[in-house]
């Protein structure tokens, strides 16, 4: 009913930059917060990033002055411009949002992409 795309992965040199997207579509009703995970080889997912639908934002410390997330409530589409990439960023990225599908529903439920492969190596 609801499906999540992430697009922009690849692979990129330490210091450079990508840019994740993230489109949702779907029986749609309203939108809470999207946001952004990440798991490496042998170790747990963990948050990078997450927005709610009025702007307010918040980071991990390993990506905070590097990472920026934006959202476009319009398009139902979460970014993630990814800066000063380090080789401990490399991950399969992955969005997830909290949502409604359905005006009656109380609460949001959540929804995972398929995930995107972030690479930074020389």
């Amino acid at each position: 009913q609801v499906q999540l795309v992430e697009s922009g992965g690849g692979l990129v040199q330490p210091g450079g930059s990508l840019r994740l997207s993230c489109a949702a579509s779907g029986s749609i009703f309203s939108i809470n917060a999207m946001g952004w995970y990440r798991q490496a080889p042998g170790k747990e997912r963990e948050l990078v990033a997450v927005i709610t639908s009025g702007g307010s934002a918040n980071y991990a410390d390993s990506v905070k002055g590097r990472f920026t997330i934006s959202i476009d409530n319009a398009k139902n589409t979460v970014y993630l411009q990814m800066n000063s990439l380090k080789p401990e960023d490399t991950a399969v990225y992955t969005c997830n949002a909290d949502l409604k599908t359905r005006s009656w529903t109380v609460g949001y439920s959540r929804y995972w992409g398929q995930g995107t492969q972030v690479t930074v190596s020389s």
